[in-house]
Order: C-alpha cells, then structure tokens, then sequence
C-alpha cells in the first residue's frame, strides 16, 4: 500500500507541475473543469444522489462554474475582474466560517446539512470558489508559483500537524469527525506555516504592512485547509464511507486530495490580492 501511494503521488506530482507551469490558461482551466468535475461526481456521492440525480448535480456544477466565469472574467481567461472576484471570494470565505461551526458541533449539526440537496449545494459551495481560486492565481504575475505556494501550506500544515500531534498531541480537535487530530497537532501546524510566511516575506522583502497581511493570510488559510478535510471528514463519516471514491490508487478520490486545498485556495487568493504579493515577486 505505501508503495502504492508514493507511485500514485509520483505521477499526480509531474502532472499536476506539468498542467500548472507547461500548459497555456485556457488548456490549464479547462483540465481544472475536468478535475472539478470529478470531484463534483464524489462530492454527489457523498450527498447520497442517486446515479440519474448525480447527473443532474454536474449539470448544475458546471452551469455554475460557466456563469461564474461570464461574471468574473473578461474574454481573456487572465484578466479577471478583481472586484467581482473578491466578492465571490468573500462569499466562500464566509461559508468556510459557518462550516467550522457545523464541523464543531456534528453530529447535531447534521439536522441543518443532512438533506442530500442541501449537502449538494454545500458542494457547489466547496468546488466552484477553489476552481475560480485556480484561474484567478494562474492569471496573476507568477501565478503558477503562487498556486504552487497554496499547495506549499497545505503541505506545511499537515506536516507540522503530523509530527507534533504524533509527539505532544493529548487534546482532540475534532473527536466525532476526526479522533486522530489533536489542538497540539493544529497549532504544530500553525507554527510551520508561520515559519513559511516569514521566510517568504523576508526573501522577497515585502513591506512591513504588507508582511503582516500576507502572515495573516496565510495562518488564516492553513486553518481553512484543515478546516477543509474536516468537512470531508464529516461528510464522509455521515454517509458511511473511508473514501470518496478509489480512483487514485492507494489515495482514494479526487476529493480526498482536495479536501485541504478547496478551502485553502479562495483565503489564500483573498490574501494574495489584499498584501499585492504578486507586484513584489
């Protein structure tokens, strides 16, 4: 199985760099359509559609993901509105709010979010700002290093949760959704990722405002991505289910690599565009 797991990482990680710094931003949003679309088939899964409702979903996925493109961006896929985009933003970043709360307090929250509609539309919520997120940092200056650096957080989050959680972790985060979390293991990861956002800011010398922004934003979006896999967590627990599918071999579903970074990636663009990150690299 770990085998498994680190050919099947190996191979999502040269496609994944080769999509992201090889592939023009109409073939890269267009892959992301698709990669949305699957975990938009998990996600309808999750919510306990049948096979002719999962169509429907998708239907709905991707007539979301067509309007919200006509609204944010202009003909050219690179050059958003960046207004309109924070308002969708903004949006999604309220909701993961309201989703910590239904995280913290499942399963009672469960009789607010249990209708499979209202878990459907909780999809829509959760897929269409990351793929919005993914188009809008790819458009900016260096946007493949910057998409690439949302990735680098989730990564240093989990990390420093694992090896800290591991040693010192005594208090469950979550223990009704996730009984292997631990506060310990969270705030391990806060720490890595703080060391990141400093090492960053003094590299390329940003501002003293603008250090404190991008700091923020970017502890604000590591607690987003773990917030992020704890909703999957809890949805997946609800409906009965380890994984959200088995397409990646050793990884489970699309949904299971992006549990993380669907949350991560609208509060790291939020924080990107309010400390001007791109104008400084």
């Amino acid at each position: 199985m770990l085998k498994q797991r680190i050919i099947t990482a190996l191979v999502l990680l040269v496609l994944f760099a080769g999509v992201l710094f090889f592939l023009p931003i109409q073939w890269y949003t267009l892959v992301f359509v698709a990669v949305v679309l699957l975990g938009g088939w998990e996600w309808a899964n999750l919510s306990n559609l049948n096979r002719a409702l999962r169509f429907v979903f998708l239907a709905l996925l991707g007539g979301t993901l067509v309007l919200t493109a006509q609204y944010v961006f202009s003909m050219e896929f690179g050059s958003p509105d960046i207004d309109r985009a924070r308002q969708i933003l903004a949006v999604a970043c309220g909701w993961w709010a309201l989703a910590f709360l239904w995280v913290q307090s499942y399963p009672a929250s469960a009789m607010l979010w249990g209708n499979r509609w209202v878990r459907g539309m909780v999809g829509l919520l959760v897929l269409v700002p990351s793929w919005l997120s993914l188009v809008i940092l790819r458009g900016l200056d260096h946007g493949a290093w910057l998409v690439l650096y949302v990735v680098a957080i989730v990564v240093a989050a989990d990390v420093g949760a694992y090896f800290v959680g591991r040693k010192y972790g005594r208090r469950k985060l979550a223990r009704e959704v996730s009984p292997g979390k631990s506060w310990e293991g969270f705030f391990g990861g806060l720490g890595a990722c703080l060391i990141l956002a400093l090492g960053t800011s003094f590299l390329f010398e940003l501002p003293l405002k603008n250090t404190l922004l991008f700091t923020f934003g970017v502890l604000v979006t590591a607690l987003a991505s773990v917030i992020g896999d704890l909703l999957e967590s809890m949805f997946k627990r609800h409906r009965g289910v380890k994984d959200s599918s088995h397409i990646l071999p050793g990884h489970g579903g699309v949904m299971d690599r992006l549990d993380s970074l669907s949350a991560a990636l609208p509060v790291f663009t939020m924080a990107a565009l309010a400390s001007e990150l791109p104008k400084y690299l």
